[in-house]
């Protein structure tokens, strides 16, 4: 009897742990047009909102995904991102659009999102993407205009231009407002302050010349 209790206290708190773990909370209202608000103000877990009876359709409206962006960086891509700034009727909804343009041969590298899944269509190109789950097992494919991929929430996962001589493009739909973005390569090499050598060498198996050229690879 005392096992079985056990087991029943066990059930229900994953349950209620399971059932906290949301990527937004649910919105209270409607809309929730954001706010501007003062940068050196206090952090919101969103943004404010301002009085529904101002609200305008055009505060549900944005261009910037229509706009290609330059991709001539390290990596050869660029990410464009609808938010509060460029879309206040966005806030609250628990979700976000990316669009994301890749270079010839270039690459979105390793990274995840810590607070939403992924959802990425092919729109031009040819793209091979991929992920890593928990057991290192990859699950990749290689994308044509008008297919998709699914990266689940946190995993790392990439994108690469296969093409050598023309750009690539795609749309990814993110669970999350706020989904965040961590390149492993930079958040490892190029952290500030710097993680020292001594954790890298032995992490990557690697020299300390090498921790120190891949930094200046990166930025660090």
């Amino acid at each position: 009897m005392k096992t079985s209790l056990c087991w029943l206290q066990l059930f229900l708190a994953t349950y209620l742990l399971l059932g906290r773990a949301k990527s937004d909370p649910h919105p209270l209202q409607d809309y929730c047009i954001a706010m501007a608000t003062n940068s050196d103000g206090p952090e919101f877990n969103g943004a404010p909102c301002i009085n529904p009876k101002h609200a305008h359709p055009q505060d549900f409206v944005t261009s910037v995904l229509g706009k290609p962006a330059k991709t001539k960086n390290q990596f050869g891509f660029n990410v464009t991102l609808t938010n509060t700034d460029n879309l206040p009727g966005l806030n609250t909804m628990g979700l976000t659009m990316a669009r994301i343009d890749i270079g010839p041969n270039g690459l979105v590298p390793p990274h995840s999102h810590p607070r939403a899944s992924e959802l990425t269509i092919c729109l031009k190109g040819s793209i091979l993407v991929g992920f890593v789950d928990t057991a290192n097992k990859q699950f990749t494919q290689t994308l044509r205009p008008g297919e998709a991929f699914v990266f689940p929430k946190g995993l790392t996962h990439f994108l690469l231009n296969v093409d050598t001589k023309s750009s690539a493009l795609a749309v990814s739909g993110l669970n999350s407002q706020s989904p965040g973005a961590q390149i492993g390569s930079t958040a490892t090499f190029a952290s500030k302050p710097p993680i020292i050598d001594e954790v890298l060498k032995k992490a990557f198996q690697i020299s300390g010349q090498d921790v120190t050229r891949i930094r200046n690879n990166l930025g660090g």
